[in-house]
């Protein structure tokens, strides 16, 4: 239970940041929170495809944030069209 805690906390600030370096290319923060929970999801699933394994605190919070800007891009993408 409290690894999925921890996932979703580390999601959820991998969303803030993405939003913050993104400036204005974000959906608010409640919507780039949600993108950092999928984010986390897709980042680390993207690093172990590669061959890239994390371990801590940073490298995790790293992962989601990597996760969660591909994610708001594709998201602009979609948006677009």
């Amino acid at each position: 239970m409290l690894n999925i805690i921890l996932f979703l906390l580390i999601g959820l600030a991998g969303g803030w940041l993405a939003g913050r370096i993104l400036r204005g290319r974000g959906y608010g923060l409640v919507a780039n929170l949600v993108i950092g929970v999928i984010g986390s999801f897709l980042g680390g699933f993207l690093f172990r495809l590669i061959g890239f394994n994390t371990y801590g605190l940073i490298a995790e919070l790293i992962v989601a944030v990597v996760g969660s800007i591909l994610l708001i891009f594709v998201a602009g993408f979609i948006k677009k069209r």
